[in-house]
């Protein structure tokens, strides 16, 4: 088509769309000039917001990782003193045939005279028979009573011939969330002579009720740190164990699967953690995960957050 005909037909259409013909200029050009700037500033504004939290969760985990280390600490400790309180006072004889009314009140005792398993966090303290049937824990709804717990842990067994012996599994019954895989890390001390030990003192944590703990611990430093009157960052915590990703029982999914892609484990080094930042559900969150050796190999830490 030659240039006069686009001309003339052009100029036959209808005036609100001839119009966007025309060249921008004057007003209306500083106008546009202004919401492109404004946009783009905004776009700069929001863009930081993924570094600023990674900055902030790097500054948080290595924290984190101490607490856990401590933890670890206090059960070690204190799992050995626990089981020599309770050969004490439990009843001579074989303890599958202890009363569990007995054996509970013992367990309570028990911990209550050892200063590191008092404030320890561990979701179960249990008795359990050479064979590896719990005989009582300390729960309210005791889910494990009766269970071989060295079926879902066979490494305790070990322990029976002395010394603390730590590992990890999973048992359906010492799950602490619903609607989700759960899996915890238990350690186990001989009650009387090793070798001839009459039974096991045993106790551990979920992993999704360890990852809330931290999580808490997470939030109420925030708090501290938070001025007079700021917001309180989004947070949340997740133990990651191999590729499986454990966090608080209300913990997003979306979340979790988020951190579970990126192979944390695998980038992360203790002492040295991993940071990035994501994208997720239409908000920018900064991501920090750290190896803790303390918990067993290929664990890490990892904490999102995201500022309000």
């Amino acid at each position: 088509m030659m240039a006069t005909e686009k001309s003339a037909n052009r100029n036959h259409l209808p005036r609100r769309i001839s119009g966007l013909f025309r060249p921008l200029g004057g007003r209306h050009a500083r106008v546009i000039n202004a919401l492109s700037f404004g946009l783009l500033g905004l776009a700069l504004a929001c863009e930081p917001t993924g570094k600023e939290s990674s900055a902030h969760a790097a500054r948080t985990i290595p924290d984190l990782a101490k607490v856990a280390a401590e933890d670890v600490r206090e059960l070690k400790m204190g799992l050995p003193l626990g089981a020599q309180e309770l050969d004490k006072l439990l009843p001579a004889g074989a303890i599958a045939e202890v009363d569990a009314r007995d054996a509970k009140e013992a367990l309570n005792k028990a911990r209550s005279r050892v200063q590191d398993l008092r404030v320890a966090k561990s979701t179960f303290f249990a008795l359990v028979a050479p064979s590896g049937v719990v005989v009582r824990s300390d729960g309210e709804q005791d889910r494990l009573v009766g269970k071989d717990i060295l079926a879902a842990f066979p490494e305790l067994r070990g322990a029976l011939s002395g010394g603390v012996v730590e590992t990890r599994g999973s048992m359906a019954e010492a799950a602490e969330v619903r609607g989700r895989p759960d899996g915890q890390r238990v350690a186990g001390a001989p009650i009387g002579t090793p070798g001839q030990a009459r039974g096991l003192y045993v106790t551990g944590w979920s992993w999704s009720a360890y990852a809330y703990r931290l999580e808490n611990s997470a939030r109420s430093s925030a708090r501290s740190a938070a001025e007079k009157g700021a917001k309180t960052p989004l947070l949340y915590v997740y133990v990651v164990v191999g590729r499986d990703v454990f966090g608080a029982p209300v913990s997003p999914d979306v979340t979790a699967n988020a951190i579970r892609d990126l192979d944390v484990v695998g980038k992360a080094k203790a002492g040295q953690p991993f940071t990035t930042s994501l994208e997720l559900t239409g908000r920018s969150f900064g991501l920090a995960a750290v190896v803790v050796p303390e918990l067993g190999p290929n664990v890490a830490l990892a904490l999102l957050r995201s500022e309000t």
